[in-house]
């Protein structure tokens, strides 16, 4: 499989993924450093990503827990034919801390009865909401915490 075949359930493919088809990935110069059932971790360098201050900028910060609680919904959905349109519907963050270097968003699997819940609702109605988490840490200190509500739109829901 060619990397112009994979798809987000791979570091290649979701790494291919972001750059073609999510250009803020590229001026953030945002890197998949993992891919797994379990978690996302995205990773970003503080030069371009810098604000008025010195510090990662809270748009970047933002941008990275939203990129990564998105890969991972992408990457659990990419088996399904076809993926759903995935978006973010909301979303809090609170900065804990200013980012002064390379910074990473993890985000880890929902519990299993809510990703059970998640896929009821996408396969009877074509449409489901699942609220995602993700860390961001600087030199291993947690520098941001996010919440995310992401929306699936499937294709045709199943009939009862």
């Amino acid at each position: 499989m060619s990397v112009d075949d994979a798809g987000p359930d791979t570091l290649d493919g979701l790494d291919h993924y972001l750059k073609a088809n999510i250009p803020l990935t590229q001026a953030m110069a945002v890197r998949v450093e993992r891919v797994a059932p379990e978690e996302v971790v995205l990773v970003a360098p503080l030069a371009p990503n810098l604000n008025h201050r010195g510090t990662a900028f809270g748009g970047s910060v933002a941008s990275l827990a939203v990129l990564a609680g998105w890969s991972w919904l992408a990457g659990r959905l990419a088996s399904r034919a076809p993926p759903p349109r995935l978006v973010i519907q909301q979303q809090t963050i609170r900065y804990l801390e200013p980012i002064e270097a390379e910074f990473r968003a993890r985000c880890g699997a929902p519990a299993d009865d809510t990703w059970r819940r998640f896929l009821r609702a996408l396969d009877t109605r074509g449409r489901g909401r699942i609220e995602l988490e993700a860390e961001v840490r600087c030199a291993g200190r947690l520098a941001a915490q996010f919440t995310g509500q992401y929306v699936a739109v499937g294709s045709t829901p199943t009939r009862d």
